[in-house]
């Protein structure tokens, strides 16, 4: 029986790569070797960064990162099921503006 194909591990690396038209041929290359192991994971995985290239190669037009965001995020999740039971609205409203002040970690 034919022992199966290692999976490619190149995918990380295209997050380094110096420019956008590098960044593309890097993915492209590693989508073609996700593809060629057969393995139905990889292929689908494969495919769903095709169907997202063009998002994910925009980095290299706007550098910005979403990371900021989605840590405000998770902190007013971790607020809000605390919050059960705060008496009104506008109490939960000023704990969510005051996150950015503080200065120690959401705990819960």
């Amino acid at each position: 029986m034919a022992r199966p194909r290692a999976a490619p591990r190149a995918a990380p690396r295209a997050a380094k790569q110096k420019n956008k038209r590098s960044a593309k041929k890097h993915i492209f290359h590693w989508i073609a070797k996700a593809e060629s192991t057969k393995i139905p994971m990889l292929t689908k995985f494969a495919k769903t960064l095709r169907a997202h290239m063009f998002g994910l190669l925009t980095y290299y037009d706007f550098s910005i990162s979403t990371g900021p965001l989605e840590g405000t995020n998770n902190k007013i999740k971790t607020l809000q099921k605390q919050a059960y039971g705060f008496r009104d609205l506008l109490f939960f409203k000023l704990k969510i503006l005051a996150i950015h002040e503080s200065k120690y970690a959401l705990i819960g």
